[in-house]
């Protein structure tokens, strides 16, 4: 039998593998039910041998420490620089001359730069002491020279490696805490919702996180790391801050994978302005892009001068979140019937667009963010989505002639249809599902969209003028219309009339499980849709079924059950059905499950193959019997492998000795 510190000693180990895989390499090898019982098997044995606690410890990152009673200075071994600021080309252009003619007076004529371009990620900077090879401190910059002691909330952030491998005597690592947007609104909504201040933006957030006293409390707010460097180091030496970088990430540290070497002023421009691009598509907030020459000798021989690095500048950005007046609240109708409010605000810049409109998500957001017309608000624009109003800013909540919190209105602003309120429901809903345009423009457009039917060349737009125009009164009737009628709307031809009407009859051969999800059934989301397939096969047997036998679909729910079930027998979705049958495939093609050329093997796949889409090998081994999942276990019996794969799953197969194919070995074993 393992003795109890052997034990424990393997379960730290491999819980800070799995935790690196999930945190840090978005990858993970095991499901939470397997690494909550490791945990709890490791968190029995230190409550029995109290002695086997150690600092690295995974059961000491969720609240295990003690809280403090004050934050303790401390110097740092080597100061954490600030950085000057560019804020056009012109001023970088001019960093580089200044540079040039630094390094002239040095010796060093005509300098051939290369230049490291990196994200700045709008947290708090954190320099983390290793000491052979274990996280001793962790403090903030505070004034460069003098942070605060912060290790107690450092040590309960997931990414952040507890202990390091083949680790030199001593190593300040740097990096910024930060929170995700998503994990931020998150928050945002938890404090309003408890009756707490909102924060300002997530800077503010991680800040006010990372120096709190109790370590609880950290813990239970997921704040996220990236590490952008190395401070005092003893044992190591790196030429270019490139090798630095690299060295951090091979050792567990989570380093953003999109950090370019660039040469010349003209690539480190196109490299600030693709950022500057790109910046809405992150799930992470950043004010701007850090350039940083990339030789480290050169570094040593440019210095500083104050507290700015030579060799170092940020390319700033227009900050994500702004303070605007909420005007007034209006509704929208959705595919469901709910009534969304979203706001029209005084016209501000946020994140290099004009915000006028931002989304309210429903009416008990309203009240739980207590916001009301004629307020300052903070909004956020954050990703490809409509920008959303996080909370009134904070010294709005003083003022004494704030009016009324806006409650939905009394009638549907689509067809006029008294409204109502569902028990348990967040939503006033329009009942009139079948007469009420908005619902009716709602569902059309989902019904045509990627991921559902993807009609190609059919949005939004087109829907709308369809519906207006009388040619179609819901989906179904998509099916019926004639490269005549569509060619009679301004801005089509024969040609492009033709060619959407073929659009729309392609979309017979989609699967099953997609046209669940096209028909907008509450409930029914993507993943749901195919399982449901999976299960029922056809879409009479689904209808006959009852609450009880749809919950016994994967992933479905007694309470989700219920409501699938409620809507399959609504009279209008059964009519929607009837007249989609002839057009439609509504049932599933292959043997059921358990039979069929792959029944019982399950399959990973990874990278872009060159002639199936995921989706379309997704269905083809689901046809076939198999299963697919997203992560390498011992329980993988193929990994099907495209162009660019996952190295962590390859890895993880090399590791476990599951086989690696391609696609045509793939189509080899569908047969």
């Amino acid at each position: 039998m393992t003795d109890p510190a052997s034990r424990a000693a393997h379960l730290r180990e491999e819980l800070a593998e799995h935790a690196h895989r999930y945190y840090v390499l978005d990858d993970p090898a095991i499901g939470d039910d397997e690494y909550d019982a490791l945990f709890a098997e490791l968190q029995a044995l230190e409550r029995e041998h109290p002695e086997l606690v150690t600092p690295d410890s995974p059961t000491q990152r969720v609240g295990g420490l003690a809280p403090v009673s004050r934050l303790e200075k401390v110097e740092h071994l080597q100061p954490m620089l600030s950085l000057a600021n560019a804020r056009s080309e012109g001023e970088l252009r001019a960093w580089v001359e200044r540079m040039r003619n630094h390094l002239s007076r040095e010796g060093i004529a005509d300098p051939a730069f290369a230049f490291v371009c990196e994200p700045k990620i709008d947290g708090l900077a954190i320099s983390l002491r290793y000491e052979d090879g274990e996280l001793a401190r962790g403090v903030t910059r505070g004034d460069g020279a003098i942070g605060e002691d912060v290790t107690h909330n450092v040590r309960t952030i997931a990414s952040i490696p507890a202990r390091i491998p083949d680790a030199p005597p001593l190593v300040e690592v740097r990096g910024e805490v930060y929170l995700s947007l998503p994990d931020f609104a998150a928050l945002n909504e938890r404090r309003a919702e408890a009756g707490e201040s909102t924060f300002m933006n997530p800077r503010n957030a991680a800040a006010g996180t990372i120096r709190q006293l109790d370590p609880r409390l950290a813990a239970r707010r997921p704040l996220s790391f990236w590490a952008y460097g190395i401070g005092a180091v003893d044992g190591v030496a790196f030429a270019r801050h490139v090798d630095a970088l690299a060295w951090l990430r091979r050792r567990g540290f989570p380093v953003n994978g999109e950090i370019r070497v660039v040469e010349g002023e003209e690539a480190v421009v196109a490299q600030c302005l693709d950022w500057e691009r790109r910046r809405g598509e992150l799930d992470f907030e950043i004010d701007g892009v850090v350039v940083k020459v990339d030789d480290t000798e050169l570094q040593r021989r440019l210095g500083s001068v104050g507290r700015d690095p030579r060799w170092a500048i940020a390319w700033k950005f227009a900050p994500t979140t702004k303070v605007t007046t909420l005007r007034r609240v209006m509704w929208n109708v959705g595919k469901y019937g709910d009534l969304h409010p979203f706001a029209e605000l005084e016209p501000v810049p946020v994140g290099g667009v004009v915000v006028k409109l931002a989304t309210l998500h429903n009416e008990e957001d309203l009240e739980r963010k207590d916001l009301r017309e004629g307020d300052d608000v903070i909004v956020l624009r954050a990703g490809d989505v409509i920008p959303q109003v996080l909370s009134p800013a904070p010294h709005v909540v003083e003022r004494p002639d704030r009016g009324p919190i806006p409650r939905p209105p009394a009638r549907c602003p689509s067809c006029g249809t008294p409204t109502v309120k569902p028990e348990g429901s967040v939503f006033t809903k329009c009942p009139n599902r079948k007469g009420c345009p908005g619902q009716q423009w709602q569902l059309t457009k989902h019904f045509v969209s990627r991921g559902a039917m993807d009609v190609e060349g059919l949005g939004e737009l087109q829907v709308g003028r369809l519906l207006r125009e009388g040619l179609i009164r819901d989906p179904a009737d998509l099916y019926r219309l004639s490269a005549e009628e569509v060619q009679r709307l301004d801005g089509y031809g024969e040609v492009s009339a033709r060619k959407l009407v073929e659009a729309i009859a392609r979309t017979r051969d989609v699967p099953f499980g997609r046209v669940l999800f096209a028909l907008g059934i509450e409930e029914v989301g993507f993943v749901t849709g195919r399982n449901l397939a999976q299960r029922f096969r056809t879409i009479d047997a689904l209808l006959e079924a009852g609450p009880e036998e749809i919950a016994e679909t994967p992933g479905v729910g007694a309470k989700m059950a219920e409501v699938i079930h409620e809507q399959l027998a609504d009279d209008d979705m059964r009519d929607l059905i009837d007249r989609l049958r002839p057009y439609v495939r509504f049932e599933v093609e292959g043997p059921p499950p358990g039979e069929g050329p792959l029944a019982g093997k399950t399959f990973v796949l990874t990278g872009t193959l060159p002639d199936l889409t995921r989706e379309e090998a997704t269905e083809r081994i689901l046809m076939a019997g198999g299963r697919v999942t997203s992560s390498v276990s011992r329980k993988t019996d193929y990994v099907v492998a495209g162009e660019a794969p996952g190295g962590s799953k390859l890895g993880k197969a090399e590791r476990l000795d599951v086989p690696v194919v391609d696609e045509a070995a793939l189509l080899e074993l569908l047969g």
